[in-house]
């Protein structure tokens, strides 16, 4: 039979589904000690010669395979030169949240694999991630890079403090508008905060980064203001200059099977998030066997954090083969390296409960492609689970977009469509980042869209005052016009 038919979404479970789980046998320290940085940071010596290695292309293809159109080449000739602050700012003036892109940031496929050293002969690229990181992590600065221009005495509302949000408002304050976040949670960083793996951006360097953000000025943030619930499109853009919706994707996708609600199943993102705020690692609900469902960089997050915290048998499945899956070559080997085993073609068909209700495996088909169709071929197997982790994607929270004004954004599929200057379809209402159409769910693309969409913002609002500003024309100069 065929099975490529989309999946409905529901709210994300909470972390209640797994309270009749056992806890980690280590302590909260021990546990601690295995999520320290997945790739060490450079010393100043490896980063001089490591930054040494770049040819400084005039034509740089990583500056222009860069998302968020970082001068890759400048900034690396910078560390080379030994001023960090100038490759610093050089990083920073294209992406504000460059350090926590350098942490993320799957440079394998990107900037790196776009290097003139990566050839047959060397194989070799330069270390772009490690080198835009060492630059953020070692910059000295006085005070914020960047001053604002004068006051346009214009107001901006931006919803959700996460990395397109926030680039969205810091550029908007550096070109003299004052801006107001609304936040849903309690801290700000979006998926930096909340959704990416505890071993990738360690302790509290998301909210340093905030903070630093912050110190532009003319950027305030008001939590607990949630899209559709008490916060309405049709008030902000009553009351602001313009709105920009940064929301990201709050719903995750459903199976769709009988059993999905039972206790020990849930979705990947809530036990990240819950994992990353964790005061006492040792408290976390963990099952000593658990399966995956998903192909991307978030089910590998979700295995290899789950595997650091002691779970003994830990596997990624799939319905299509590794070369189909959206997580790199690189993140799947970072599941290896962990004993994270990757099942392919296998499509979930049932949730197997025992005598209690609760989660102890799942029946999968396997499956085949047939032309461009997957396919089920009618052999089953089972595998023994005590959790079942969803990692399959996530949409719009329909919540968010409730009120009658919202509800009338256009749509591209399931995500907001937006024109080249990220403008809905709703006047004064721009978006971008994980919610709108184009694009690959990316934090340095998020940010790229924050930037950008500050920039058309800023320009239409001072056009406006322009136009309301500028004297009518005068009949004889109209004639003259005509005449002429």
């Amino acid at each position: 039979m065929m099975i490529e038919s989309s999946s409905p979404l529901t709210q994300c479970l909470p972390l209640s589904q797994l309270v009749h789980l056992a806890q980690p046998d280590a302590a909260n320290e021990a546990l601690a000690a295995r999520f320290t940085d997945l790739a060490p940071a450079l010393s100043m010596r490896q980063a001089l010669i490591e930054s040494q290695r770049c040819l400084y292309c005039y034509d740089a293809p990583c500056t222009r395979i860069c998302p968020s159109d970082i001068d890759v080449a400048s900034f690396i000739r910078n560390i080379a030169n030994e001023n960090i602050n100038g490759a610093a700012k050089t990083i920073l003036q294209e992406n504000i949240l460059g350090g926590s892109c350098s942490r993320v940031c799957p440079t394998e496929i990107l900037c790196e694999q776009a290097c003139v050293r990566n050839h047959d002969a060397e194989a070799q690229p330069v270390k772009i991630g490690l080198l835009q990181r060492h630059a953020i992590d070692h910059m000295d600065f006085q005070s914020h890079p960047f001053q604002r221009t004068a006051a346009t005495g214009r107001t901006v509302a931006v919803v959700g403090a996460g990395p397109a949000g926030l680039s969205c408002a810091h550029r908007l304050a550096m070109l003299g508008n004052d801006v107001v976040i609304f936040e849903s949670h309690a801290k700000p960083g979006g998926l930096n905060e909340y959704g990416i793996a505890k071993y990738k951006l360690t302790e509290d360097f998301a909210q340093r980064e905030v903070q630093f953000l912050l110190e532009i000025g003319g950027i305030t943030i008001q939590y607990g203001h949630t899209l559709g619930h008490n916060l309405q499109l049709s008030e902000l853009r009553e009351k602001y200059d313009a709105v920009f919706l940064g929301i990201g994707l709050g719903a995750s996708r459903q199976l769709g099977l009988t059993g999905e609600d039972a206790p020990g199943l849930l979705a990947a993102v809530d036990y990240i998030a819950e994992l990353r705020q964790a005061d006492d690692l040792s408290k976390l609900p963990l099952p000593s066997t658990c399966l995956v469902i998903g192909a991307g960089n978030t089910a590998i997050d979700m295995a290899v954090q789950i595997a650091k915290l002691g779970a003994e048998d830990v596997t990624v499945v799939y319905r299509r083969g590794t070369e189909a899956m959206s997580a790199t070559g690189h993140e799947q080997e970072i599941a290896k390296a962990h004993q994270v085993r990757l099942k392919t073609w296998a499509q979930p068909q049932q949730v197997l409960l025992d005598d209690a209700g609760k989660v102890r495996g799942m029946r999968f088909e396997k499956t085949r492609m047939e032309g461009n169709r997957l396919m089920g071929t009618g052999e089953t197997f089972e595998l023994p689970a005590q959790a079942i982790f969803k990692a399959i994607g996530q949409s719009l929270d329909a919540a968010s977009l409730s009120d009658p004004l919202a509800h009338d954004l256009s749509k591209d599929g399931d995500k907001i469509a937006v024109d080249d200057q990220f403008r809905t379809s709703l006047i004064g209402v721009y978006a971008g980042g994980d919610c709108v159409a184009p694009g690959q769910d990316l934090t340095v693309q998020a940010v790229q869209h924050g930037k950008l969409a500050a920039a058309a913002i800023h320009q239409n609002l001072m056009s406006a005052a322009l136009s309301t500003t500028s004297p009518a024309p005068s009949s004889s100069s109209t004639t003259k016009r005509e005449v002429a």
